[in-house]
């Protein structure tokens, strides 16, 4: 073989492996865009979720008044009852 053909076909298995190397790059880049709008779906729907349960904490608190509530209401339903019971009775006029 001559030079010019051993240089014609260096040149040419170059511009291949340039082409598939810029191909290469071209996929990579195009898969990191892909991760990237994933990433960033999965942010959002994480920062929805975090939003939508934040005030689960708070049951317990919550919890606890209600059944302050219920006992304070209980002891009125009482004195209401005691004192109805006393009135029907003629203890108060």
């Amino acid at each position: 073989m001559d030079p010019l053909t051993i240089w014609t076909w260096s040149l040419v298995a170059g511009g291949v492996v340039i082409l598939i190397v810029a191909a290469l790059l071209i996929a990579i880049i195009a898969t990191t865009r892909r991760i990237d709008a994933h990433a960033r779906a999965i942010w959002q729907v994480g920062k929805d979720i975090a939003s939508n349960t934040v005030s689960i904490w708070m049951l317990s608190r919550t919890n606890q008044v209600a059944r302050d509530i219920l006992s304070t209401a209980r002891s009125i339903e009482a004195t209401l009852a005691s004192l109805v019971s006393k009135s029907s009775k003629g203890g108060i006029p």
